[in-house]
Protein backbone atom coordinates (compact mmCIF):
# COMPACT_ATOMS: atom_id res chain seq x y z
CA UNK A 1 0.00 0.00 0.00
CA UNK A 2 1.55 3.63 -0.72
CA UNK A 3 1.05 6.40 1.59
CA UNK A 4 -1.02 9.45 0.33
CA UNK A 5 1.47 12.03 -0.27
CA UNK A 6 0.29 14.21 2.98
CA UNK A 7 0.64 11.32 5.46
CA UNK A 8 3.64 10.57 3.92
CA UNK A 9 5.05 14.29 4.43
CA UNK A 10 3.00 14.31 8.12
CA UNK A 11 5.33 11.65 9.05
CA UNK A 12 8.39 13.48 7.61
CA UNK A 13 8.10 16.92 9.18
CA UNK A 14 7.61 14.99 12.66
CA UNK A 15 10.65 13.58 11.51
CA UNK A 16 12.64 16.46 10.67
CA UNK A 17 10.97 18.54 14.19
CA UNK A 18 12.54 15.34 16.23
CA UNK A 19 15.84 15.63 14.55
CA UNK A 20 16.02 19.55 15.10
CA UNK A 21 15.21 19.49 18.41
CA UNK A 22 18.23 17.16 18.98
CA UNK A 23 20.84 19.31 17.64
CA UNK A 24 21.05 21.93 14.88
CA UNK A 25 20.56 19.75 11.31
CA UNK A 26 21.11 20.58 7.58
CA UNK A 27 19.13 19.50 4.54
CA UNK A 28 21.74 17.10 3.26
CA UNK A 29 22.25 15.05 6.47
CA UNK A 30 18.38 15.02 6.76
CA UNK A 31 18.19 13.85 3.25
CA UNK A 32 20.62 11.13 4.69
CA UNK A 33 19.39 10.31 8.11
CA UNK A 34 15.21 9.74 6.20
CA UNK A 35 16.77 7.96 3.76
CA UNK A 36 18.13 5.42 6.22
CA UNK A 37 13.79 5.36 7.74
CA UNK A 38 12.98 4.65 4.11
CA UNK A 39 11.89 8.21 3.21
CA UNK A 40 13.45 8.90 -0.29
CA UNK A 41 13.40 12.61 -0.60
CA UNK A 42 14.79 14.70 -2.93
CA UNK A 43 16.27 17.93 -2.46
CA UNK A 44 13.29 19.32 -4.10
CA UNK A 45 11.13 17.95 -2.08
CA UNK A 46 12.81 18.41 1.47
CA UNK A 47 13.99 22.36 1.11
CA UNK A 48 10.54 23.29 0.55
CA UNK A 49 9.30 21.55 3.55
CA UNK A 50 11.87 22.92 5.58
CA UNK A 51 10.83 26.51 4.58
CA UNK A 52 7.62 25.97 5.24
CA UNK A 53 8.70 24.98 9.12
CA UNK A 54 10.03 27.81 8.84
CA UNK A 55 7.44 30.29 8.06
CA UNK A 56 5.32 28.39 10.26
CA UNK A 57 8.25 29.54 13.07
CA UNK A 58 8.52 25.39 14.13
CA UNK A 59 12.15 25.91 12.75
CA UNK A 60 14.83 29.01 12.96
CA UNK A 61 17.62 28.80 10.51
CA UNK A 62 21.54 30.25 10.44
CA UNK A 63 23.73 30.10 8.31
CA UNK A 64 27.79 28.47 9.01
CA UNK A 65 30.39 28.27 6.40
CA UNK A 66 31.55 24.84 6.90
CA UNK A 67 34.85 24.05 4.65
CA UNK A 68 34.24 27.37 2.21
CA UNK A 69 30.54 26.79 1.44
CA UNK A 70 27.10 28.90 3.41
CA UNK A 71 25.24 25.60 4.98
CA UNK A 72 21.89 26.45 6.45
CA UNK A 73 21.04 25.12 9.81
CA UNK A 74 18.15 24.40 11.18
CA UNK A 75 16.57 24.30 14.75
CA UNK A 76 13.46 23.42 16.58
CA UNK A 77 11.81 26.96 18.18
CA UNK A 78 9.80 27.18 21.14
CA UNK A 79 6.98 26.61 18.85
CA UNK A 80 8.31 23.98 17.27
CA UNK A 81 8.98 22.18 21.12
CA UNK A 82 5.05 22.73 21.36
CA UNK A 83 4.33 21.43 17.89
CA UNK A 84 6.89 18.29 18.74
CA UNK A 85 5.08 17.80 21.96
CA UNK A 86 1.60 17.17 20.24
CA UNK A 87 2.44 15.60 17.31
CA UNK A 88 4.44 12.44 19.86
CA UNK A 89 1.08 12.69 21.66
CA UNK A 90 -0.97 12.22 18.53
CA UNK A 91 1.15 9.71 17.42
CA UNK A 92 1.18 7.50 20.34
CA UNK A 93 -1.97 7.78 20.78
CA UNK A 94 -2.80 6.53 17.18
CA UNK A 95 -0.16 3.96 17.49
CA UNK A 96 -2.30 2.59 21.00
CA UNK A 97 -5.30 2.23 18.69
CA UNK A 98 -4.15 0.85 15.82
CA UNK A 99 -2.14 -1.95 17.15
Amino acid sequence: MKLSRDLFLGFVKLHILHHAGREPVYGMWLIEELGRHGYRLSPGTLYPILHGLEQERLLACETRVVAGKSRKYYHLTSAGCVALREGRNKASELIKEIE
